[in-house]
Order: structure tokens, then sequence, then C-alpha cells
């Protein structure tokens, strides 16, 4: 493996406030915490301190090179109470960001990124059109605050994956199982995120800047069918990639709708993305309703088909809606021996690199080992470990290797030897 990096590609982490913030913010991770649906039972309210060691976490990704960040604002803490603000949070956020710029990092600030405050989850949340309101307001807050710190903004993290999981499967809160609940949200979201498109630009022109960059972050998976010779195979592999993310990608982009996306006055024709911003992680092999990883392919430790041609698969399918320069908002994989992160990090950058596509950033995620959701602590994401009941903070193997990317613009074959040349382990069949 040798290649260079894509001229101006920025290479950056991700970071989200309740995988890694902790302290006792009222929000629908917390309740779902209390009510018993995290794994390893581990309390988001602990994750890794980051919110007061935000100085010591900037400092080592300094360290590290990294040239941009993408982090995102705790909804509940700036807002507690139905339109109140707390100037005191809003004002640590800033110390974050001012941080962060003056280290040379770039900011990407993500406004929503699954975690609701409790007021506003108690309302319904999303599945509410009223509550659309309610965002917009806190994403005028959060602009007028930020704004001459952050040109670039995602309105939603993953919203697809919000609203299947906590509307369709029950796996997320609220917890509901209901196919038209999450068509409801999936609808409201693209509306939401359309209004939220206007208001950040129109926000930040009468601040001064003309620079303002919008998206919003979707979930992507490669959906294949497990026989490709097999129509009922094919027939569910597109099915399943359009209930998931096809229709609330083109909703969110271009403002055409089609199921599940209902209609809204909100969602109409035209162009809300100044970048597509692409959350990467596997391949879905499908046979029928349900998908899966392909037998014999290397999997994560969750269980996750690992598939580097995927990435550019669904990049090139945002990209035949509405050509725009793409943001790799999140990649990475679960490796809690780091047995072989390096080497997908390695594998999904070559793959975007040897791509004709405008490639302009990549997010590693995430950048320290933290609080993965309904998996609590027991998922290792990060290219930081945490050690001891201190959480000291200690860089690995594919930290390093991430690193040395960064400083020489690419992979040489010798670093890849160095840090990659490992095979991966065998598929979960063969285990």
């Amino acid at each position: 493996m040798n290649f260079q990096l894509k001229p101006g590609m920025l290479l950056g982490v991700t970071t989200a406030a309740t995988r890694i913030e902790g302290g006792a913010a009222d929000s629908s991770w917390r309740r779902w915490y209390a009510q018993g649906h995290i794994k390893d039972g581990s309390d988001p309210a602990a994750a890794v301190d980051h919110f007061g060691r935000w100085q010591e976490d900037g400092a080592l990704m300094e360290e590290l090179g990294v040239q941009c960040c993408r982090m995102s604002v705790e909804w509940s803490r700036v807002e507690p109470e139905d339109g109140v603000f707390d100037q005191q949070a809003i004002a640590r956020y800033r110390q974050e960001l001012q941080d962060l710029t003056d280290r040379g990092i770039r900011p990407l600030l993500t406004l929503h990124h699954f975690s609701n405050p409790l007021w506003l989850e108690d309302r319904g949340a999303f599945a509410s059109s009223d509550n659309i309101t309610c965002f917009l307001r806190y994403v005028r807050r959060m602009v007028e605050s930020f704004g001459d710190l952050v040109s670039e903004y995602v309105t939603f993290n993953a919203p697809n994956l919000y609203a299947y999981n906590g509307w369709l499967t029950g796996a997320w809160p609220p917890g509901k199982r209901n196919l038209l609940d999450m068509a409801r949200v999936m609808t409201n979201l693209a509306a939401a995120h359309i209004e939220a498109y206007g208001l950040i630009r129109k926000t930040r022109l009468q601040m001064g800047f003309q620079d303002t960059r919008v998206g919003a972050a979707l979930h992507l998976r490669a959906f294949g069918p497990e026989d490709s010779a097999d129509p009922v195979h094919r027939f569910w592999a597109s099915r399943a990639e359009q209930l998931f993310q096809g229709s609330l990608a083109r909703a969110m982009c271009t403002g055409r709708t089609g199921f599940p996306i209902g209609r809204h006055p909100a969602i109409v024709p035209g162009r809300y993305c100044d970048f597509h911003g692409v959350n990467y992680y596997a391949r879905s092999t499908v046979s029928g309703p349900a998908d899966g990883a392909a037998k014999g392919r290397p999997v994560s430790d969750l269980g996750w088909e690992i598939s580097p041609a995927g990435i550019v698969e669904v990049c090139e399918s945002l990209c035949r809606l509405v050509p725009r320069p793409i943001y790799i908002t999140a990649n990475g994989t679960c490796d809690n021996g780091e047995h072989f992160r390096a080497r997908y990090i390695a594998e999904h950058l070559e793959a975007l690199c040897g791509s004709g596509l405008p490639v302009e950033r990549y997010f590693h995620d995430t950048f320290c080992d933290g609080w993965e959701w309904t998996e609590g602590l027991s998922a290792r994401f990060g290219l930081v470990a945490l050690e001891g009941s201190d959480r000291e903070r200690r860089v690995k193997w594919s930290g390093r290797f991430y690193s040395q990317v960064i400083a020489q613009g690419g992979v040489s074959e010798e670093l890849y030897r160095e840090y990659c040349a490992a095979p991966y382990p065998a598929a979960r069949e063969e285990r």
C-alpha cells in the first residue's frame, strides 16, 4: 500500500457530547440508562469527563497533529428548561471552540447528536412537528453564540439511525416500535434540517460572515444482496437501502420525497447541503427483511462487516443526488483488542483517495474510547485509550499510526508494514 492524501484534504477526529462529557445533564439518554437499557450498566454521567478535561484533550489532539475536530453541543446542558438558556454552559463551549481554533484545529459543530433535553422528549421530540420550532430556536442561539468561531455546521448526526432505532426497532429512546412513527419522525427531521439550513446561513450572514457551510451527517451503509443473482435478495437490499437511508438523504439534500418521507410545508425541492456528511462503518448483506454480515467476511468486534469499497459506493450515491464536497464525518471500527484499527483506517483512506470523489475532510470516529450508547463503555472505537479509575489518556497503536498519516500526508509502504500488515482476524463464523 502506498498512496497520498487528496490535495487539501484535512484529517481529524470526532467527539460527541453524550459519549465523552460526563456530568448530570438531564437528557433522553440519562433516562434510558436509568431505565436499565445499557448493556454493561454504565452511566453516561461518568463518560470520560471531557467536560472537565477539555484542555487536556485538546492538547492531546494537537500532539497527534489533528487538523479538524467534529464536536457536538449537549442540548440539555445549554437549554435545561424550555426557552431557558444556560449562559455558563454556553461560555464553557465557547472556551473549548476557541481553544481548538488557537491550536490550529478547525471545528465542525454538530447541533443534534441523538440526545434530547427531557422537556423536549416528554412532549414527543421529533415525533411532533410542533417541536421543530424549539429546535430552530436552539439552533439560532447556538449560531449566535458560536458563529464567530465556527463556520461549518452539522444539523443532525445520523438522523436516520436516530429515527430507525428510536421509533422502529425500539433499541434507543424512546423505545417505540412502529413504522408509521418512524416515518413521521424522519419527515420532521427532514423539515427541521431544511429550515435549519437556511437559518444558519442567514444568521451567519447577519453576523457579517459569508463562508458558511451546512450539512447533515447521514449514517450510510453499503447495502448489497447476499446473492446478486437472486431477485429476492436484490429486492430486499433495495428496500432496506430506501427505508434506512436513501429516502431521507434525498429529502434532506434535495427536498424531494418518497416513502417513508411524507409531506411537510418545509420540504420543497431545492438544494439544502453545502457538503455531504457521511458516517460510514460497514456493509450490510441482505437476503430478506433482516440484514447482517456476509459469511467469511471480516467483521468488527460488534459483528459489523468491514468493506472499504462501501465507503466509495455510498459517497457516489450522494454525489449523484447533488454534486457537493464530501466530509467523512465519521469512520471507525470497534476493535477492543487494537488488532486491526490501523489497517481499517488505511484501507478506507486508500479507497477514498483512489476514487474521483471530492473528499475534503476525514474525521476518524472516535478520538478516545467513550460511552457508546446502548453498548455503554464496553465497545472501544478510540485512537486514545482510557486507563484506570482516573481515566488517564494513552495514545493507542492506531493513534500513533493516524498521527503519522497526518504528518506524512498519506501512507507509505514502510508505514503500512510497520502498523498494518497483520491480517484481519478470521470472520466471526470461523472464530
